[in-house]
């Protein structure tokens, strides 16, 4: 008799609509160019009360580094690219003032992409007031409202006050995200017009930032910095049965003989079969991913070790997402 195994309590960790989706067939449309994977996600009324994801619209940008120049600059241009086409989609005037909200915690690496990115926006909304500005630029102002544990106050609250007194035309918000796969985490941009649950990634969920609570367009742009120990094993898991398929059917592979490591096998088309993971894993190979997850799930919650893990070159990737969105921001937001 086939064991049955509860999914309702395993609560998926990941702000990233894409995930959400991915059992969801013919609603999302991909392109890559250079190596760059842009998905477009449109999630409506009925599509949103599957994946509990608000209605509109989300596009991803997949991409394997940043670090040098030249990836740097490719990602960028899709970046501000995609940017201008969600800005014209929600018909937002090329003089229409923003406010540029960088959130998270600066003193927290992973946390910190809001505020570092703060850092490199060309703020001009002081300039328009001296009238010293050429009409290539935008009035644009900035805001690093901090977190709950550093202020005492709601982050929603801060924000609801300012737009209030200063009346920006809209707002983007910066925020680290979280993912539910490895091979995501400081490779992919997310934007979308929803705004956004600060924290809600984490299990930590504030108070919405969007159009319904301020009446303004709000832009969302995030990067997944970390993920917990249940995907970091459920996807090792995943990763020995294609290491071990694949070492299976190369074995007398004469080109894998000649080179001096292993390649890289997930660039590979592998089928896996249940009798393979089974051979490598036994029971624990039989089971689904999702049930892998939920076993998972059962043994490290209890014992307090399903932790939130960030890779150890967090502060260099940090460093570079964090100037590609600013620089990615003043010359999709200015005429530069």
């Amino acid at each position: 008799m086939k064991h049955s195994v509860d999914l309702s309590k395993y609560q998926i960790r990941t702000d990233l609509a894409i995930e959400s989706i991915k059992d969801i067939k013919n609603i999302s449309k991909e392109k890559i160019e250079e190596n760059i994977k842009i998905t477009n996600v449109v999630v409506d009324d009925k599509v949103s009360s599957l994946i509990n994801k608000k209605k509109g619209n989300y596009i991803t940008i997949e991409f394997d580094d940043v670090t040098d120049s030249s990836n740097y600059e490719k990602v960028k241009k899709v970046f501000v690219r995609e940017l201008n086409n969600l800005l014209n989609l929600l018909k937002i005037d090329k003089k229409a003032s923003c406010l540029i909200i960088g959130l998270g915690n600066s003193k927290s690496t992973p946390d910190s992409l809001g505020p570092l990115t703060i850092n490199n926006i060309i703020v001009t909304n002081h300039l328009f007031e001296l009238d010293e500005l050429s009409d290539e630029y935008r009035r644009v102002s900035v805001l690093v409202p901090g977190v709950m544990g550093q202020t005492g106050l709601e982050t929603s609250d801060v924000i609801s006050s300012i737009v209030d007194k200063f009346k920006p035309d809209f707002i983007i918000l910066i925020d680290a995200l979280a993912s539910q796969s490895i091979e995501r985490v400081n490779k992919t941009i997310q934007m979308t017009d929803t705004g956004i649950h600060p924290g809600s990634g984490i299990g930590n969920s504030r108070k919405e930032i969007s159009y319904e609570t301020l009446n303004i367009p709000c832009i969302a742009i995030g990067v997944p910095t970390v993920v917990d120990a249940i995907t970091i094993v459920s996807d090792t898991i995943n990763y020995m049965h294609k290491h071990y398929t694949y070492s299976k059917l190369n074995i007398n592979n004469p080109l894998n003989k000649l080179m001096a490591y292993s390649p890289n096998y997930l660039k590979e088309k592998i089928e896996l079969n249940k009798k393979d993971k089974e051979t490598l894993l036994g029971i624990v190979g039989t089971l689904e991913e999702e049930e892998i997850k939920q076993l998972l799930f059962e043994v490290l919650s209890p014992i307090g070790y399903n932790m939130m893990v960030t890779p150890k070159e967090v502060d260099f990737l940090i460093e570079k997402l964090s100037n590609l969105i600013g620089n990615g921001l003043n010359e999709a937001l200015h005429n530069i």
